[in-house]
């Protein structure tokens, strides 16, 4: 079962945005840098895949979502909430 984005908020980070969704999604503070650290998190690794995605943080009930330089929130965002909501 996905996950409902509830809001996209800015972070002090022009490159981050934090997903808040309607539960948790990790207890414990989990960072990913990389695809191949996500290479057992199937989601992640779904978020990975986005372009222009750099990196993932997911803690309590919020995804970060780190993008390179250049990359455009606007051609990601609609992006992390699919693959949250589960398409």
């Amino acid at each position: 079962m996905g996950f409902v984005v509830r809001e996209i908020q800015p972070t002090p980070n022009p490159n981050a945005m934090k997903f808040i969704l309607d539960r948790r999604i990790s207890e414990n503070p989990a960072s990913f840098f990389t695809p191949d650290q996500a290479k057992d998190h199937p989601l992640v690794s779904k978020l990975f895949a986005i372009a222009g995605v750099s990196n993932i943080l997911l803690l309590g009930d919020f995804v970060t979502i780190g993008k390179i330089a250049g990359a455009r929130w606007s051609d990601i965002n609609g992006q992390v909430k699919r693959v949250l909501s589960g398409g």
